[in-house]
C-alpha cells in the first residue's frame, strides 16, 4: 500500500479503492472539498435566526402541500423538543389551531422517567396534546414473531424500538391525513446515527439542516427567552385569570426544556444509553463536519486543528477516536443519506443530495 494524494485529499490506495475507481466508482462531493482553507469555528449563528428559519421552512412546506396537520413523536429528548417548538411556530405564522400538532410519546424498554415527564411538561406547556402510546408490548410479539429471545439487547432489540414508533408516525399520520416531522439532526445524519427506516425515515426533516450542537443552543436560547419574558410580565402584568394561566404554561415549558437540554443525549433504546459515550462528543462530530465539509480539511489537519482547540477539554486520545469515528461514519454511512425525506437547509451545506453527498457503494475506511 501507498499514500497519494488525490483530489486535495491523503487517501490510502488500498485494492478496494483502486478497484473501485477503476470500475467506475466516483468520489461526489469528495472530489469538490475545498482546498487552502484555515479551521474555523463551526456552525456559527444566531439560535434565533436558527429558529426562524426552521419555521418560515416548515410554514412554507405545510402551506405549499395543503395539509394542515403534523405528527411528532416526542421523546423528551433535544431533537423532538425542537421540533415540537417550530411546529408551534409554524403553526402560528399560518393562524392555524394547534389541535392539528399530533404529539405520541412512545415508551419503549429504556425510557426513563426524566424523559417522559419533560414530553409531558413540554407539551402540556406549549398547549399541545400528546398521547401516550407504549410499545413494549407490540415491541416483544415482533420479537417474538422473528425468533428473539425478546430480553437481549442487540441490534434487532434496539431498532425494531425505533422502527415500531416510526409505524405508529406514519399510521397516525394517515389517519388524520398529515405528515410525520422527522426530528433527526444534521450532526446524527452525517454519522448515519439512526435507525434505518426508523428514525431515519419521516415525510419532512425539520431539523435536518441544524447540528446537534445548534439544536442545544436554539433549545436553550428559547427558553431562557420565555423565562426573561415571564419576568417581565410578572412585574407588569395586572393579572387576570386567563393571563396567569398562560404565564404558568409558559414557564412549565420553558423549565421543561432547560432540563431537557441539560439531559445526556440518548436514544433509550436499552437503560443507560449514552450517545456520547458510544461515538465522541458532539462537540468535537459538528467541528470535524464543518471543517472537513465547509474547509476541506483532511484528517491530520483536522486532528491538529481539534487538538488545539479541545485538547484540554477532551484529551488527545479522545479526540483521536472520535475523528477516527466520524471519518468511519461519514463513508460507511452514506446509504441512509442517500434515500433521507426533504429537510430545511439552514447553513450553506447539509446532506441531502442535492447539497453534500458521496456513492453509498465507496470503500469504508478509506478517508
Amino acid at each position: 500500500m501507498r499514500e497519494r494524494p488525490l483530489f486535495g485529499i491523503i487517501y490510502r490506495m488500498d485494492k478496494r479503492l483502486k478497484e473501485y475507481i477503476k470500475s467506475g466508482g466516483t468520489l461526489g462531493s469528495l472530489a469538490k472539498l475545498p482546498k487552502g482553507r484555515a479551521a474555523s469555528a463551526p456552525f456559527p449563528c444566531d439560535p434565533a435566526k436558527v429558529y426562524a428559519k426552521q419555521v418560515d421552512g416548515l410554514a412554507l412546506r405545510l402551506k405549499r402541500i395543503g395539509v394542515k396537520d403534523v405528527v411528532i413523536g416526542v421523546s423528551g429528548g433535544l431533537d423532538s423538543a425542537l421540533v415540537l417548538l417550530v411546529a408551534v411556530g409554524a403553526f402560528k405564522k399560518l393562524s392555524l389551531p394547534l389541535s392539528g400538532i399530533h404529539a405520541y410519546t412512545m415508551p419503549g424498554f429504556g425510557t426513563s422517567k426524566r424523559t417522559k415527564t419533560n414530553a409531558d411538561l413540554l407539551c402540556e406547556g406549549l398547549g399541545v396534546k400528546m398521547e401516550t402510546i407504549s410499545i413494549a408490548k407490540s415491541v416483544r410479539q415482533h420479537l417474538k414473531d422473528i425468533g428473539h429471545d425478546g430480553k437481549t439487547p442487540d441490534a434487532a432489540y434496539e431498532n425494531s424500538q425505533a422502527r415500531m414508533r416510526t409505524l405508529i408516525l406514519m399510521d397516525k399520520a394517515n389517519m388524520v391525513g398529515g405528515i410525520v416531522l422527522g426530528t433527526g439532526d444534521m450532526s446524527e445524519i452525517a454519522l448515519g446515527w439512526c435507525t434505518y427506516n426508523g428514525d431515519h425515515m419521516s415525510m419532512f426533516g425539520v431539523n435536518s439542516g441544524v447540528p446537534k450542537t445548534i439544536v442545544r443552543k436554539v433549545c436553550k436560547w428559547w427558553a431562557e427567552e420565555r423565562v426573561e419574558s415571564l419576568k417581565c410580565k410578572v412585574k407588569s402584568c395586572t393579572s387576570t385569570l386567563r393571563s396567569s394561566l398562560s404565564t404558568l404554561n409558559s414557564c412549565m415549558a420553558a423549565k421543561a426544556l432547560l432540563d431537557i437540554v441539560a439531559t445526556p443525549v440518548s436514544p433509550e433504546l436499552v437503560k443507560g444509553q449514552v450517545t456520547e459515550d458510544k461515538i465522541g462528543p458532539y462537540e468535537l462530530h459538528d467541528f470535524f463536519i464543518w471543517n472537513f465539509c465547509k474547509n476541506g480539511l483532511g484528517r491530520k489537519q483536522l486532528y491538529d486543528a481539534a487538538a488545539k482547540r479541545y485538547g484540554k477539554t477532551f484529551g488527545l486520545d479522545l479526540i483521536g477516536r472520535t475523528l477516527d469515528t466520524f471519518l468511519y461514519r461519514l463513508v460507511s454511512q452514506a446509504f441512509k443519506r442517500n434515500c433521507a425525506p426533504d429537510g430545511i437547509r439552514i447553513f450553506s451545506f447539509d446532506f441531502s443530495k442535492e447539497s453534500w453527498s458521496i456513492p453509498s457503494d465507496m470503500p469504508t475506511g478509506i478517508l
